[in-house]
């Protein structure tokens, strides 16, 4: 009742079915009866219906911060239109929509919001008609089934209008009159053997008004939220908002149909609605069935949508299709999503994110982009648009995106706590650039912000690890234990952690309970070939070479595509004396990044030791065009040249 707005409706229904069926007053008695100090009960039931109500509606405001929620324009397209006439012609048609989709659903959608319902923009738009014809309908209906009807008395279906009894031997009943404004009690006396006896009156249906009654509450009572006339929802039509007053729908076509039966007197016009009413029945019936197929799976559901709003469909479809490793079709799906609407910035951010995934970084900037320009509160879009950018080397330009996003104020979001979650990324994605560019005091300045910023669902283990990290690095090893503690606290089987603090330990004299560490994160991923290239690392300053080289080499192994894993263990080997194990993952971390200047120095370097002395000189160039003002290359090479000179072997300066 707190959370859906057609929860607190239910109290007003239940108002309206405590006064005309269970107490049977007609609409003109209510008054007058409330004022009897007989009819308490029913004064006492309301008060405490209304006092529940308006609870619960101050309980509801109180926790949307008094103040009506925001949506997307994409969302309810009437509510942001400037025009007064547009949005008064739109909201006053909309009903009307709603109603027919109740007569005749043939054309349902999971997602009516967008263009699904175009905007009547003008009187002369000719679904004015349907309108007018919409709200006359409705008052003929309220009046003349909620006016006084003259006194008549059915009797097994039989109108009796002469005051004869029935000749079959049942006595008829009118409706229960209310004298005097007092509620008849539900027994009467009987005198049997001059004994008097309480029992139970024959149960009585309620009059036809009183149904018409509860069958327009449940049609308009619980369809009042959606109206927009004292919010704006989030919605243009929403099916779901149909399912109460689909009851009130079906009542009050039961009560036609019995009324018309009632009062024809030819034997075919009877069979003729019994058989019509039968037959919409089974159409109604065949439509469900067909729908239901519709909501077999997801999939199914966002096509049967694409007719009534394509943009929604299209993505939804997109994401579905993604989720089924169908990639192809999901960008497919995407791009149609924007060829209806081309300002979709969560449709514009999953395209992004799915070029991303497929390493066409050029064309995700490209939609992450458009997608910040479509929404620039979208903080995932910056915070993807930043690691791209990282990974090319535009460090500047990833630290503007990064210091923007965590700029950006967390008020009127659509989704405020996956919001919060990307700044708190966006900050720990700076300060990792701040500490690999050796600037830590500023990481660490960032990291503390991300945690004040964090929320509760945010995963807070690899922050807690890069704090320490930075602690580590400017030699503050109280700080950086705890932080790694603090991080293995969080998720204890967080294997950068398990590494980070196996260092520490080590640093620390602790080497025993440093290996425990290392082996441990072995043991939680035993393919991860950056838990074998730690731990041979610790073996290596431990001298225990034999050991640190098998580490190495399985390190490489696994993650054989990791430019940082194969480049460390090659450098391991190096230190190992392994020096042809250590060409060939030098020699494949150059293959990795070709323009990266220390991976081809290092390789020219043990190809030099190695004795290949032609290709170490090609590597020593190649190193040198990309950095050539690199002291230790041109060191090395000049050594290199005078060994080829001795060995009288031509080299590229002569």
């Amino acid at each position: 009742m707190l959370w859906k707005e057609q929860g607190v409706t239910v109290l007003a229904v239940s108002a309206v079915y405590d006064v005309f069926v269970f107490h049977r007053l007609k609409m003109k008695q209510i008054l007058p009866a409330i004022y009897k100090r007989k009819n308490l009960s029913l004064f006492l039931s309301i008060s405490l219906l209304t006092f529940w109500g308006t609870s619960l509606l101050g309980a509801r405001l109180y926790w949307m911060g008094n103040k009506p929620p925001s949506f997307s324009n994409s969302d309810n397209p009437a509510a942001d239109s400037d025009s007064l006439l547009a949005r008064t012609l739109t909201f006053f048609y909309l009903p009307t929509k709603n109603l027919w989709l109740l007569l005749c659903p043939d054309t349902l959608s999971f997602d009516w919001s967008m263009d699904a319902v175009p905007l009547l923009k003008t009187i002369c738009d000719w679904r004015n008609l349907h309108t007018v014809a919409f709200y006359t309908g409705l008052l003929l209906l309220a009046y003349y089934g909620l006016k006084s009807p003259s006194i008549e008395r059915e009797c097994n279906g039989k109108a009796i209008t002469n005051g004869k009894q029935n000749a079959n031997g049942h006595s008829c009943h009118s409706d229960v009159e209310y004298r005097n404004s007092e509620i008849k009690p539900s027994f009467a006396s009987k005198v049997e053997n001059g004994i008097k006896n309480n029992v139970s009156e024959r149960t009585q249906l309620p009059s036809t008004e009183n149904i018409v009654v509860l069958s327009l509450s449940l049609l308009i009572i619980p369809f009042i939220p959606a109206t927009n006339l004292f919010f704006y929802v989030g919605f243009v039509i929403a099916e779901r908002v149909l399912y109460i007053p689909s009851m009130g729908f079906c009542l009050l076509i039961t009560v036609g149909a019995r009324a018309l039966y009632v009062k024809v007197q030819k034997r075919f016009l009877k069979s003729l609605i019994f058989y019509a009413t039968a037959t919409l029945i089974v159409f109604y019936g065949l439509k469900t069935a067909i729908r239901n197929g519709d909501w077999q799976n997801e999939e199914m559901l966002y096509r049967s949508g694409i007719k009534v709003n394509p943009a929604k469909a299209w993505g939804n479809l997109g994401n579905v299709l993604k989720s089924q490793s169908k990639i192809s079709e999901a960008e497919s799906a995407y791009r149609n999503a924007l060829y209806y609407r081309s300002n979709m910035a969560d449709m514009l951010y999953n395209l992004g994110l799915l070029l991303q995934e497929n390493s066409r970084f050029a064309e995700a900037l490209h939609y992450y982009k458009l997608a910040i320009g479509s929404r620039p509160t979208l903080a995932s879009a910056y915070l993807n648009t930043g690691i791209i950018l990282m990974n090319q080397g535009k460090t500047e330009e990833a630290r503007r995106t990064f210091l923007k996003c965590s700029d950006i104020p967390d008020e009127n979001l659509k989704d405020p706590h996956a919001h919060k979650s990307s700044v708190t990324s966006c900050l720990y994605n700076l300060g990792k650039l701040y500490h690999e560019q050796g600037r830590y005091e500023e990481a660490l300045s960032v990291y503390k912000e991300a945690i004040q910023k964090m929320p509760r669902q945010f995963a807070p283990q690899s922050l807690y690890n890069m704090m320490g990290e930075a602690y580590m690095r400017l030699s503050k090893l109280p700080e950086a234990e705890y932080w790694y503690m603090e991080s293995l606290k969080s998720k204890t089987d967080h294997i950068p952690a398990h590494l980070t603090y196996g260092k520490l330990l080590a640093l620390t004299g602790r080497k025993s309970e440093a290996e425990k560490f290392f082996l441990k994160a072995i043991e939680l991923d035993p393919t991860k070939g950056n838990c074998y290239m730690h731990y041979g690392q610790f073996l290596l300053e431990e001298a225990r070479l034999v050991e640190a080289a098998e580490m190495a080499k399985k390190a490489a192994e696994l993650d054989s595509t990791e430019f940082d894993v194969v480049f460390n263990a090659a450098h391991m080997l190096r230190q190992a004396s392994l020096n042809e194990a250590a060409e060939k993952y030098y020699d494949l971390a150059a293959r990795l990044r070709p323009n990266y200047p220390a991976a081809l120095m290092n390789l020219g370097a043990i190809l030099h030791l190695n004795g290949r002395l032609q290709k170490a000189e090609a590597n020593y160039l190649r190193a040198l065009q990309l950095k050539p003002d690199d002291v230790i290359t041109q060191s090395n090479l000049r050594k290199l040249w005078n060994i080829m000179e001795k060995q009288g072997l031509k080299t590229s300066k002569t």
